[in-house]
């Protein structure tokens, strides 16, 4: 399986009367997208905003984050959802890098975060880096919170296949083709090079922890393999309204850096056979059912070695447990990633759960650490959520807009799979 992906590089975002890229300036036609993303009955307001890095702006509750991006050939973006139901992963995709659709309003839950786009809380996030193009959506007081999450996750990715198909007739900027090989062809051709594999945990909680493939919850699925190109190409959308740091937003799918790295490697010092997909529940048994298959199919790929990526923090931290237990006993090496809440002052135990196996941890931080967050010029969106939402505290919103929290209500503060540039250190 072959991917071209053209990544199309946006030095700035302005509305106008049509969508175009024309010398690194996406003009968006406001009208059309409100037209094409309002028509919902159960939609109360919806508006769109342009804000910038060094902008002293917050956005905050965040929804979700998304990269637009349209198909040249090869299926369709987001399929399951606005796109076709054909699969992705192969043929032309092109990217608007630097650019990305951002979701808030009167959320449903209380696990949404902030993105600062100037100030210390914008070093926390990797989103203050980027144009966004935000949409501030509020739905009818009568529409329940699986149905509010529904109407914004689908806003989101219409508005971002809209807007990424812009991209449709340029030229990119640059281009990376990702070849993955069928299965028995893949573990062949890395000759003696570790056979490596790589386990892909997604939030599947329920009650608004939701992750979607192809369309599918994937609560409802048993751990199964997938072209780590598919991933790339959109199969994977977020359906949380988990806390903010170390949820994975869509962004974080299509972008995943885990993946992006192992694709570099192939070939040089390992080789890279397979991605995993695995779910993350909430009964025991369910754990035990998907690590035990999990492992089951690490196994009969004939797996040496995985790096098992975790989404989010207490429960799951069994899931990611199980998985290296099982792996491990596999005789399969396994290196997790995940994140920390190790308490304010660090000392408290990091992880829910252990095993002497999990000897191989890489971490991105500590999601209790706290953060002074000046007022901004402008909230976009409801700051009042500040004393709500994880990571908050009732008093964390003071009267001159500063907020006091932790850093786990900053979006993607310590996300897991690397995308940020926090980790911790040992004594």
């Amino acid at each position: 399986m072959q991917l071209e992906l053209g990544k199309i590089h946006i030095k700035d975002v302005e509305f106008g009367e049509e969508n175009k890229v024309e010398n690194g300036l996406l003009t968006i036609d406001k009208e059309a997208l409100l037209h094409k993303i309002k028509d919902d009955h159960r939609i109360e307001s919806i508006d769109l905003e342009i804000v910038r890095p060094g902008d002293n702006v917050r956005i905050m509750p965040v929804k979700d984050v998304i990269e637009p991006r349209c198909k040249i050939e090869g299926g369709d973006v987001f399929p399951g959802f606005v796109g076709s139901e054909d699969l992705v992963g192969s043929g032309k995709t092109i990217a608007l890098s630097g650019v990305s659709v951002v979701t808030t309003g009167e959320v449903v839950g209380f696990q949404e975060g902030i993105i600062d786009m100037s100030g210390p809380g914008a070093d926390y996030t990797p989103f203050s880096k980027l144009i966004n193009i935000v949409i501030t959506c509020e739905v009818k007081d009568d529409i329940k919170s699986h149905i509010h999450e529904e109407v914004l996750r689908l806003i989101g990715l219409t508005a971002a296949k809209y807007i990424g198909e812009a991209g449709k007739t340029c030229d990119p900027d640059e281009v990376k083709t990702y070849t993955h090989s069928p299965l028995l062809e893949a573990c062949e051709l890395g000759g003696d090079l570790p056979k490596v594999g790589y386990v892909y945990m997604l939030q599947t909680q329920g009650l608004l922890h939701d992750t979607y493939v192809y369309g599918v919850d994937a609560k409802e699925i048993l751990p199964t393999i997938i072209s780590p190109t598919e991933v790339m190409d959109g199969a994977i959308v977020s359906g949380n309204c988990v806390s903010a740091c170390d949820k994975n937003a869509t962004y974080f799918h299509q972008n995943n850096p885990i993946i992006e790295e192992l694709f570099a490697r192939d070939g040089k010092d390992l080789n890279f056979v397979a991605t995993i997909i695995t779910n993350e529940n909430v009964t025991l048994a369910d754990k035990e059912r998907s690590s035990s298959y999990t492992a089951r199919l690490a196994e009969k790929i004939g797996l040496d070695a995985a790096i098992v990526s975790q989404e989010g923090f207490g429960n799951p931290d069994a899931d990611l447990i199980m998985n290296c237990k099982k792996l491990e006993d596999k005789g399969i090496k396994t290196v997790l990633t995940t994140d920390e809440y190790a308490g304010r002052d660090g000392a408290s135990q990091s992880l829910a759960d252990s095993t002497p196996e999990a000897d191989a941890v890489v971490t991105a931080g500590n999601a209790n650490e706290v953060i002074e967050l000046p007022p901004m010029e402008r909230v976009i969106g409801h700051e009042r959520f500040a004393n709500k939402i994880a990571g908050g505290f009732e008093g964390s919103l003071a009267e001159d807009g500063s907020i006091t929290v932790e850093i786990q209500a900053i979006t993607g503060s310590t996300n897991e799979l690397g995308f940020n540039k926090l980790t911790a250190r040992g004594y």
